[in-house]
Order: structure tokens, then C-alpha cells, then sequence
């Protein structure tokens, strides 16, 4: 085995993925070179190049020990703060990427009726009268 290998080996000690949508996140228990343990958070979002090739963003965060405390302390207000203010339902359609396409869509829809009505209001028209 070479060095790399041994590297990679002692450096993943536990690892959880979370799948939501078109984010994936990993948690991973790490070991420092001294034998400590620390936690890294990625966030991988998956998303599209104009010619349709699929990419992944990645974002890390390192999460040592000496700073758990705290950042569960706050991590938990916030979690806290945010369903006492807006409530654990998601609103998730106005995130869709494709939002915009649905308005569009009924727009295009309400557009659609319109026109249909008129054509058959001018349909009823009785030429005797003109």
C-alpha cells in the first residue's frame, strides 16, 4: 500500500451522505495526523452547463472539536429561530428552478382560454346582421 492509500485509509474513519434534491451532503469523521478526530461538512450541488454536461459545486467546512459547542449551540438557535418564525412547512415551489416556467405556463394557459373565447364569441357573430 502505498502512502496515498495509507493516507486516504486513516483519514476516513465514518461518513453519513444526507440526499436532498439536487444537493448532496456529506459528513465525514476525519483523523488528523496527530489521531484526533475532526468532522468535515460537504455540500455538493449538482447542476447543468449550457451544453447540458452535469457539473457538482462542492463546499467544505472543517469542524474541529474544540468548536462543537459552540457551533451546535448555534447552529440549534437558528434551526430553532427559523420554525418559530416561518413553521417547519417548506415552500419549496417558489425554489424550483423551473418556477418561473410554471407562471409561464399559466399565463400561457390563461392566454390560451382567452383566445378560445374570443374565437368563439366571433364565431357567434351572425353575419345576417353585418
Amino acid at each position: 500500500m502505498d502512502e496515498k492509500e495509507n493516507t486516504k485509509e486513516r483519514n476516513e474513519i465514518c461518513s453519513k451522505t444526507l440526499k436532498t434534491g439536487s444537493r448532496t451532503y456529506f459528513f465525514d469523521a476525519r483523523e488528523t495526523r496527530a489521531g484526533d478526530y475532526y468532522l468535515t461538512i460537504t455540500e455538493s450541488k449538482k447542476s447543468f452547463t449550457e451544453t447540458g454536461e452535469i457539473t457538482y459545486k462542492k463546499h467544505k467546512i472543517y469542524l474541529y472539536k474544540e468548536d462543537f459547542s459552540k457551533f451546535q449551540s448555534i447552529l440549534d438557535d437558528m434551526i430553532r429561530f427559523i420554525i418559530n418564525e416561518k413553521g417547519r412547512e417548506v415552500i419549496s415551489e417558489r425554489h424550483q428552478k423551473d418556477f418561473k416556467n410554471h407562471m409561464t405556463y399559466n399565463q400561457e394557459s390563461k392566454e390560451v382560454k382567452k383566445k378560445t373565447s374570443e374565437i368563439k364569441n366571433f364565431t357567434n357573430i351572425n353575419f345576417e346582421d353585418i
